[in-house]
């Protein structure tokens, strides 16, 4: 049963938030989000363009010069750590919208708005962490480095757990003495506008942080181009971030990309297969599928393969799949009809690829209408096909047997993303081979994506490059400076006596 949410009423119109205020795009485009349990119009959404992005950052300069980049990190701090508690109070209304936008079951946004204020808190305490490094040089220098502010980030954020993604964005830009521009993906605007009115509520300084609403080719290019915008965070596909760089490549702007991802998960006969099983299922079901480090390629031992696979199909019928307000539902729907047709695109390859749907893969009986999905399992699968390959991003898992630990790696490995990996195996040499031996930007052994926000977050080949988390964050959003004090006594080469 669907639980009564005391919430707010979501606004006929989602705007724009400029230089401290809600303010609407100066040529008026609107364009609607939808509903994904009906697809039917949720609210209206002001649509930025090039001007709008113009404003923005104009506005985030203005903050980062007068209010901002000279600020102490304990003041800073203290802003960071309000808009947390800002997060903490509003948890029932940020969840409750989250989860009415974007398909995600409730009890999962719940765990999103927590990491959401974690990550202004974590940030905040980092921001008076930040330090640089001394290089003494008796009796002639004292040298040191120290690291500074660089001025407007834009941030282009995804459709996926959006309100965590962006504060995973915001959070570490504004401790590092940096202003932001954001843009929320058009698919999921609803938190991002509701995030901007707890900034506003924590007297953040006018500037310091920006939103612009709408569409990547039109607002998203417009960031990326923009002359006094030198930084560009970027979460979203491989394809969307190889345009990104080429657009931005004209003004050398620095990039942190997070692209696409097809993560292996490795389990040995020798695991502790109760516990691999759920994590699993974790992996790929949770969020809807709608992951970026989802395990969506496992590999199996033959020998534990047949029982492993059917243990997983017996727990996937299980799954609870429904309206994503009910405390019950562990999946909801996919995040927008488009998507929804692309993820079943990929089931429908059956017959042409020659896998076999062992569970789900179909629209539930009880829910006609909206973008919900069983989910999904794939055998019969080679690790050349398509959906072995390709960035699914929905509840859609293929698994496949190995028979030794170099035909597990090889396989693991060929796959042209890299952004996260698991491998179950009671054996600590191996797990330590697989850790070394795996092409990814994370390895978790032994279990499932726990996240530690102190640890270097990204990935490798198509997945992406640079790293965001703990210290390694303000690698991006700071330039480091080396300063050469001379004690007045080292010898100066003359010319020209």
């Amino acid at each position: 049963m669907i639980e009564e949410q005391h919430t707010e009423t979501i606004p006929a119109l989602i705007s724009h938030f400029i230089q401290g205020e809600f303010v609407e795009s100066l040529g008026g485009g609107r364009f609607e989000t939808l509903n994904p349990d009906t697809n039917a119009p949720l609210a209206m959404v002001a649509s930025g363009e090039p001007e709008d992005i113009d404003r923005a950052v104009a506005s985030a300069h203005e903050g980062w010069q007068n209010y901002w980049r000279d600020m102490a990190p304990k003041e800073r701090a203290r802003y960071l750590n309000r808009i947390a508690d800002g997060l903490e109070s509003a948890t029932d209304v940020m969840a409750t919208w989250d989860s009415v936008d974007t398909g995600i079951p409730i009890h999962q946004t719940r765990g999103q708005i927590s990491r959401a204020a974690d990550n202004f808190r974590f940030f905040a305490e980092m921001a008076t962490r930040m330090t640089g490094e001394s290089f003494p040089n008796a009796p002639h220098f004292m040298n040191y480095s120290v690291r500074q502010p660089i001025g407007v980030a834009g941030l282009i954020t995804p459709w996926n757990t959006p309100l965590m993604l962006e504060t995973w964005k915001i959070a570490p830009c504004l401790a590092a003495g940096d202003t932001a521009v954001l843009k929320p993906a058009e698919w999921s605007p609803l938190t991002a506008y509701r995030l901007a009115r707890i900034i506003q509520e924590a007297d953040l300084p006018p500037g310091v942080f920006n939103m612009v609403q709408g569409f990547g080719e039109s607002a998203g290019a417009a960031l990326v181009r923009h002359p006094r915008v030198p930084l560009i965070s970027f979460i979203g596909e491989t394809t969307t971030g190889q345009e990104i760089m080429r657009t931005g490549s004209d003004f050398l702007k620095r990039f942190s990309m997070e692209l696409g991802g097809k993560s292996p998960v490795v389990v040995f006969g020798d695991a502790d297969l109760d516990r691999a099983l759920d994590a699993v299922l974790y992996g790929i079901y949770t969020l809807n599928g709608e992951r970026c480090t989802a395990g969506s390629r496992l590999f199996v031992e033959d020998r534990v393969y047949d029982r492993f696979v059917a243990d997983l199909s017996h727990r996937i019928q299980r799954i609870k799949v429904g309206h994503p307000l009910d405390p019950e539902t562990d999946i909801g729907q996919l995040i927008h009809p488009e998507h929804w047709a692309r993820v079943k695109s990929y089931v429908d390859l059956a017959p042409v690829e020659g896998f076999t749907v062992v569970a789900g893969g179909r629209r539930p009986p009880d829910f006609p209408q909206g973008n919900y999905l069983e989910p999904t399992l794939l055998t019969g699968v080679r690790n050349d096909m398509r959906v072995a390959q390709e960035e699914i991003f929905g509840p859609v898992l293929t698994v496949m047997p190995f028979h030794t630990e170099e035909e597990a790696m090889l396989w693991a490995n060929d796959v042209r993303y890299g952004l996260a990996s698991y491998v179950w195996t009671g054996d600590v040499a191996r797990s330590q081979r697989f850790a070394q031996g795996i092409e990814a930007g994370m390895v978790w052994v032994n279990s499932q994506n726990v996240r530690d926000l102190r640890t270097p977050f990204g990935g490798s080949k198509w997945s992406g490059f640079g790293r965001e988390g703990g210290h390694y964050s303000f690698d991006f959003y700071t330039e480091t400076k080396t300063v050469h004090v001379a004690a007045g006594s080292h010898p100066i080469p003359r010319l020209g006596i």
